[in-house]
């Protein structure tokens, strides 16, 4: 594999150098080399990305064009990240080490995806409307208008699709923003930058600044942005928020989980294991929604238990650029010894690890083994704490409300999941789960609808024609008192 080199950030329209003499070296999880190195971006390149977001705000063309101009460049961006889609799966795979083919579905097909939906919905979407008044005669005009400047900053575990989950609706609105990747994902960002300007989008419309924690600071604390939208960690959530609270500005945080799934009574097990398939394991389990708990029936708890043992036993671990590969490496040591370390808190616990809790033998890169706990106890780390490996940890209940008792004790409600036989039943059940989302008879967040957490899960949603409103001021021009229009 060639290593990619690019000291340049993408600032008003044009391929700069970095201010910062600092660099990211990136470095492929599986093969365990550099596979690209990228500016690790200072205060003074993110204030270069925001000073350009903001004139093209204040004074270019882009919140002035009509919707359906902005949507006609979101579609022309879709086909050009489709043009470049396999170059940018591949890239993500030698980032991340996410298995080529999942790559193609998480980094083109639902970017593409993702733009072509708001380009659609903005043609139709009414930017204002006239109400009559109450207190007297005349009408009011009641506007929404883009908020400005947006900082998207955005995790490495679904680079492309998470941020293009935050840039369509905000570009289709008509804000500019400066996006800010992971440190583990900065080359997919920045061919994400080269594909608009292959399309020729107005100049500061869309910067990207790669860098680390303190460049993410510096774009929340800049006093030239005026909304943050954020996904990754609770912990980075809530400094966040903090200094969007100080600042007052909008931001929208999508965080942790440590998702439940309740298998009923009457569930059929076949349906369920194929549903905690990808709802439990996907990406390796660094997913945020990750179905890591299992809510058995102590009827069914044996045949789940060996259905789930099956399960995580038939992953084909191995060489992410093989598209027979179910199963790349965790991303880095740091998060395999942060996975490593709290299963073996809870073997010394007393839980039982029915199967995995290891290393992969005989692999040189950051693998995990697809891991099955039992018997661990409901207040236990592992119970409570999201790990962001493929570790799945069951539990029993006797009777429904303890079930959903036992899903609702966390301090997170992001995703979710009920497999039962009766839809009715399980549809009053998955209303007393105090979750954003959740699915019955298996888990997918769907783009028509919205995404986002209960709790410690974060704020606002995504996602649907309610992320409109996270890049949106709202306006009331009320007539004059005894006047019509």
């Amino acid at each position: 594999m060639t290593t990619e080199s690019d000291n340049r950030l993408f600032v008003g329209g044009e391929w700069r150098p970095a201010r910062s003499t600092a660099r990211i070296e990136v470095e492929d999880p599986y093969a365990r080399t550099t596979v690209g190195v990228a500016a690790d971006g200072s205060f003074d390149d993110v204030d270069a990305a925001v000073h350009a977001a903001r004139t093209a705000f204040d004074r270019g063309p882009w919140p002035r064009m009509a919707p359906d101009e902005r949507a006609t460049y979101l579609e022309r961006l879709a086909d050009e990240l489709e043009r470049r889609g396999e170059s940018t799966a591949s890239l993500v795979t030698g980032e991340i080490g996410q298995p080529v083919g999942f790559s193609r579905i998480v980094n083109i097909a639902l970017p593409t995806r993702h733009l072509r939906y708001f380009a659609d919905m903005i043609r139709g979407f009414a930017f204002e409307e006239q109400r009559a008044n109450d207190g007297g005669p005349g009408i009011s005009v009641v506007r929404l208008e883009p908020v400005g400047v947006a900082g998207l900053i955005t995790p490495w575990n679904y680079p492309q699709s998470i941020l293009t989950a935050k840039l369509a609706p905000a570009l289709a609105v008509g804000c500019t923003v400066v996006i800010k990747p992971a440190a583990e994902t900065p080359l997919d960002a920045l061919a994400l930058a080269a594909a608009v300007e292959a399309v020729g989008f107005p100049p500061g419309v869309v910067n990207v600044v790669t860098g680390g924690r303190e460049t993410g600071d510096a774009l929340v604390k800049h006093p030239g942005v005026d909304k943050i939208a954020f996904t990754g960690s609770t912990a980075a959530g809530r400094i966040i928020a903090r200094n969007c609270g100080e600042r007052l500005i909008p931001v929208t945080l999508e965080l942790g989980g440590k998702s439940a799934a309740i298998v009923a009574e009457d569930a059929d097990i076949e349906v369920a294991l194929a549903g905690l398939r990808s709802g439990s394991f996907m990406n390796s389990g660094q997913t945020c929604f990750l179905l890591s708990r299992v809510l058995v029936p102590r009827t069914r708890k044996d045949e789940v238990l060996e259905g789930l043992v099956e399960l995580a036993r038939s992953f084909r671990l191995g060489d992410p650029r093989d598209p027979a590969t179910d199963m790349g490496p965790l991303v880095s040591e740091r998060i395999r010894g942060r996975v490593r370390t709290m299963v073996e808190d809870a073997r010394g616990d007393g839980a039982q690890i029915l199967t995995g809790g290891r290393d992969l033998p005989g692999e040189s890169g950051y693998f995990y083994e697809p891991t099955i706990i039992a018997g661990a106890a409901a207040d236990s780390q592992i119970a409570r704490e999201e790990i962001f490996g493929p570790v799945v940890t069951v539990f029993e209940y006797d009777g429904i409300d303890e079930a959903i008792a036992l899903a609702n004790d966390s301090r997170y409600g992001l995703g979710g999941a009920v497999f039962s036989a009766d839809t009715a039943a399980a549809l009053d059940i998955a209303r007393a789960v105090q979750t954003g989302t959740i699915g019955v008879n298996g888990y997918a967040p769907d783009l028509a609808t919205p995404f986002g957490g209960y709790k410690e899960s974060g704020l606002g949603r995504e996602q649907g024609t309610e992320v409109l409103y996270n890049y949106l001021n709202t306006k009331a021009i009320n007539t004059s008192i005894g006047q019509s229009a």
